[in-house]
């Protein structure tokens, strides 16, 4: 069992494909997370890892703006830029084909409301898949891969207690839903 297990964690290190998918019942309201999630400019304040984040353009008619965003985790810092498509407050779509670091990366964010009782509450569901171009890359991030997003995840749930104060009720994980 043990060199299955051994095996299996080695596997997904060297997987250049890294997905993630949560889904939570949070203590704020939906529009309240939305804002938290688009506001890119300000990732660099509140995003582990990530010494950058500047909006290069934003269409107010189609919702998109183009972020450039740096990240870094000694000894790797690279930057790309990801196109953000935002429908307030159900979500916030973030793209990055530009060749440099990802093959691709995506992430999506999507807020519903939560408990009727409890206005300040609602459903997230985050997901993120990419693959970076670097095999370096990949096998570093496929180290630490679930332990940075849930710190990502954590990072935006910190901001949102920041911004508007404590939670309404505690944060709690829910079953994904089927598709």
């Amino acid at each position: 069992m043990l060199i299955f297990i051994r095996q299996f964690h080695i596997n997904r290190i060297l997987e250049r494909d890294k997905v993630y998918n949560a889904r939570k019942l949070l203590g704020f309201s939906d529009e309240q997370m939305y804002n938290v999630v688009s506001d890119v400019k300000h990732y660099k304040q509140f995003l582990p890892f990530c010494t950058k984040s500047a909006i290069l353009d934003y269409n107010k008619i189609t919702n998109i703006l183009h972020a450039n965003l740096e990240i870094g985790f000694p000894p790797i810092i690279e930057n790309y830029t990801s196109k953000v498509t935002l429908i307030r407050p159900r979500l916030v779509k973030a793209q990055c084909n530009d060749g440099r670091l990802f093959n691709y990366l995506e992430s999506t964010w999507k807020f519903a409301p939560g408990l009727k009782n409890v206005p300040n509450s609602c459903i997230i569901d985050f997901y993120i898949k990419f693959e970076f171009k670097s095999l370096l890359h990949s096998q570093v991030s496929g180290l630490f891969f679930e332990r940075l997003v849930k710190q990502m995840e954590t990072a935006f749930i910190e901001e949102a207690k920041r911004r508007y104060g404590g939670e309404s009720i505690p944060t709690y994980a829910l079953n994904l839903k089927a598709d």
